[in-house]
């Protein structure tokens, strides 16, 4: 096994342990894991990054398959896919290095929401025995699946650090829905985006491949595991994690801008 395959195993491992543990966030890092560890240009570690996350967030759902809210999840889904396209528009405008600058503010912003403690279900959405009172959150669910959806599509991440948060605080969904709910979510933006993105690079199969694979592993591994883990712990230590990758990403764009393209 060459040494870019070996190191994209073991990032995908890694990626995968953290959407099965945390049902979204793992995404996050794909694009600079391609980009800084095996070494791909930005055109090819978007659509590579969203086929991994894509796959293992299908995987990481089977064992949540009962506490999915289609529903909900059929509506971000719908209004994401759309505006993922123009994410992705927007994406072939931009330099290269102004993307990656923005894709750091997007995890600075990310990591600090981590950070801030919260309860596990709030907002107006909620109804008392647990369902969702839809003729007040369709407007606000569809909004936010289009600006996920926008987010995918531009720095081709899945999302679930921000689709959590809306399906907890803003639709008040119990955090076990949420996470199941937001794979799924997941998985449909990563498809739209990976479509968008597929003419910009061609895709190096081998390391997609060995990526994928060990992103499922770590996915289903970690989706049993989670339930015995502390969670609050576990967003915590991820956010601090996702602070560092920014500031190294940050710094790396700032001193050498054309690496990336």
């Amino acid at each position: 096994m060459s040494t870019a395959l070996l190191v994209a195993a073991v990032l995908g491992l890694i990626i995968g342990a953290l959407l099965g543990l945390l049902g979204g966030g793992g995404s996050i890092l794909a694009v600079p894991a391609l980009i800084y560890g095996v070494g791909q240009p930005l055109a090819a570690a978007v659509p590579t990054a969203l086929l991994v996350v894509g796959i293992s967030s299908a995987a990481a759902v089977l064992p949540r398959l009962r506490q999915v809210q289609w529903r909900l999840a059929a509506i971000f889904g719908a209004t994401g896919a759309a505006a993922a396209f123009g994410g992705t528009a927007v994406n072939r405008l931009l330099d290269p290095a102004v993307v990656l600058l923005g894709f750091a503010a997007v995890m600075v912003i990310a990591a600090l929401r981590m950070l801030r403690s919260s309860d596990d279900a709030g907002g107006s959405c909620a109804l008392p025995g647990g369902g969702v009172n839809w003729r007040s959150c369709l407007p606000k669910a569809a909004a936010s699946g289009v600006v996920v959806g926008f987010l995918t599509g531009l720095f081709g991440v899945g999302g679930g650090f921000l689709i959590i948060p809306a399906l907890t605080l803003l639709l008040g969904l119990p955090m076990a829905t949420a996470v199941a709910t937001s794979l799924v979510i997941i998985v449909i933006n990563s498809a739209a985006g990976f479509t968008a993105h597929l003419s910009d690079s061609p895709i190096d199969i081998g390391i997609a491949v060995a990526f994928t694979l060990a992103a499922i592993l770590g996915s289903l591994a970690a989706g049993h595991l989670a339930p015995r883990l502390p969670g609050e712990r576990l967003r915590r230590w991820f956010a601090y994690l996702v602070l560092a990758v920014a500031a190294y990403v940050i710094a790396q764009t700032v001193i050498n801008p054309g690496a990336v393209t």
